[in-house]
């Protein structure tokens, strides 16, 4: 995994192992790579955060990421995410974020969020001029209260900045934008395989889909074949234990 993922450390091999159901400490994972000759890339520095309680299920997180163009023209991805369960979700890509397209991309969130949007409580954003008079109605006519974060402190919404940082190390920064479609068809492919596949540590290590239906069951990983999976040309890699 290390050397197919070479920006992986050893805690997110040790989160797809766990994934698996393959309980390993991340030091025996360091023990491993070191063993084998590879660079057991080190953890970021910075704050962890603790896991959400049971009110993170009523909370949704949304933001813009940019992205340029190999043409230098900007496009603006209105990316969103569920704090209990860490599902992202993409709600429109543009060039040009109107009044009339933020209203849609609105609507088109709750149409995405479906039966869980009855169960949202809060909508965190920031004061983004982009977030016009027509966007936040939309969420407060179904009872959703809007939460504005102060300026210039992406803390307050850390889970979503978190999320958005995830994609540019691990899309953005490694791929070459064309046109407006591409980054729509990218996004909607790796937040797929994210929701499903990749773990996270305030879930316990599991992937969103399983903090739903629950962690798998301990297995040893050497009496099974491990079978790999290239989502967009091999950007991130998807391991499953093969039937």
């Amino acid at each position: 995994m290390a050397k197919e993922n070479p920006m992986w450390g050893r805690r997110r091999i040790q989160d797809e192992l766990v994934k698996l159901g393959h309980q390993i400490a991340s030091s025996t994972a360091w023990e491993i790579l070191n063993a084998a000759g590879v660079d057991p890339a080190p953890r970021r520095s910075g704050p962890t955060w603790k896991q959400l309680t049971t009110q993170a299920h009523g909370i949704l997180a949304i933001d813009f990421v940019h992205v340029d163009t190999i043409s230098l023209k900007r496009l603006y991805a209105l990316v969103l995410i569920e704090h209990g369960t860490r599902r992202a979700h993409v709600a429109g890509v543009t060039a040009h974020p109107t009044r009339e397209w933020m209203t849609q991309a609105a609507r088109n969130v709750l149409m995405d969020l479906a039966e869980r949007a009855r169960k949202l409580k809060s909508l965190i954003r920031d004061r983004d001029t982009e977030f016009t008079d027509s966007f936040d109605p939309i969420f407060t006519d179904e009872g959703i209260r809007i939460l504005k974060s102060p300026a210039r402190a992406p803390r307050s919404n850390a889970i979503c900045e978190r999320a958005i940082g995830e994609l540019r190390r691990e899309l953005f920064n490694r791929m070459t934008i064309i046109n407006e479609e591409r980054p729509r068809r990218t996004l909607t492919t790796y937040l797929a395989h994210r929701n499903k596949s990749r773990p996270h540590r305030a879930l316990s290590q599991l992937t969103p889909a399983q903090a739903e239906t629950g962690p798998p069951a301990p297995a040893n990983l050497a009496d099974y074949q491990i079978r790999r999976k290239t989502i967009l040309g091999g950007l991130p890699h998807e391991y499953q234990i093969a039937a």
